[in-house]
């Protein structure tokens, strides 16, 4: 194992992958409740990253991923069961610091355009004889319409446009599910690429709401950022503003659902603030 690099000896997992795939160490091994993740050089020196799933949902992101091809996602070099191995990012251009720059408007522009990269490889996707499992919309929001009445108002509301906008249904499209300031990276001559997706299915419009509620609750809130960064998706999506704001509000309820059910009352109050922000929206 010399060649590899130095490898804690208590990790034969990680040790089992870098040895497979001719891997080296190359940093800080970060660990999360759903992967273990590892900066590493393959055996040719590209940097790369290793990740190991511990869910379902990450197995989920990682078939989408092979299936995207490099599409707006980050290129898969190898991948088996629960281990991924990813192009890294090295490029040295960062979403969160372009919006505390003062360059809002243009990270925003970036992420939708990853977004409609992902959208438009839909068919290339969907058409593979071995399609990816994708989770469709309604089940996505399974959380909301069940805890919709004991959490309140914005959460029922959101749960009825929810519900309203599955009765409408658009061209179902393959969706990243997370798209945000953190997992649209500078890739360098490859340009911006998505990582983490979660795999959905559905309306394209539901993309484009978790990018109004980041790179987080406190900058969504100030005031006017909201309603600024409304017409910018609007605009690059070219989503009808009415029924963006819908899913906005249906997303801001999910995501509040989801925090109030992770125990964390300070971040599902903040999100349901950013929904009851966005029903204004609707009258806009």
């Amino acid at each position: 194992m010399s060649d590899l690099g130095p490898v804690d000896p208590g990790l034969a997992g990680d040790a089992a992958w870098l040895r497979r795939w001719r891997l080296r160490p190359d940093g800080d091994p970060l660990t999360t409740t759903s992967s273990r993740i590892i900066p590493v050089l393959t055996g040719d020196g590209v940097p790369a990253m290793l990740r190991l799933a511990h869910t379902d949902e990450e197995v989920r992101g990682t078939e989408l991923l092979v299936a995207l091809a490099g599409r707006g996602a980050a290129r898969v070099l190898e991948h088996d069961g629960e281990a991924l191995l990813l192009e890294r990012a090295t490029g040295p251009r960062d979403l969160v610091r372009m919006v505390t720059d003062g360059r809002d408007d243009e990270a925003t522009r970036i992420i939708c355009e990853a977004a409609g990269r992902i959208h438009g490889a839909s068919g290339l996707v969907l058409e593979r004889p071995d399609p990816p499992g994708l989770i469709d919309l309604p089940t996505w929001f399974r959380e909301l319409f069940a805890g919709a009445d004991r959490l309140g108002p914005l959460h029922r509301r959101g749960a009825d446009l929810a519900a309203e906008l599955f009765d409408d249904p658009r061209d179902a499209v393959v969706l990243h599910g997370d798209l945000h300031h953190g997992n649209v990276l500078d890739f360098g001559e490859r340009g911006w690429l998505a990582i983490d997706p979660k795999g959905l299915i559905g309306e394209a419009s539901f993309d484009y709401c978790n990018v109004l509620c980041n790179p987080s609750h406190e900058r969504a809130a100030r005031p006017g950022r909201l309603e600024r960064q409304f017409g910018v998706v609007a605009e690059a999506s070219g989503i009808e503003s009415a029924r963006l704001a819908r899913w906005l509000v249906a997303w801001c309820a999910l995501s509040s659902t989801w925090f109030a059910l992770d125990d964390d009352p300070a971040r599902a109050d903040s999100a349901a603030a950013i929904g009851e922000r966005a029903l204004t929206l609707l009258e806009a």
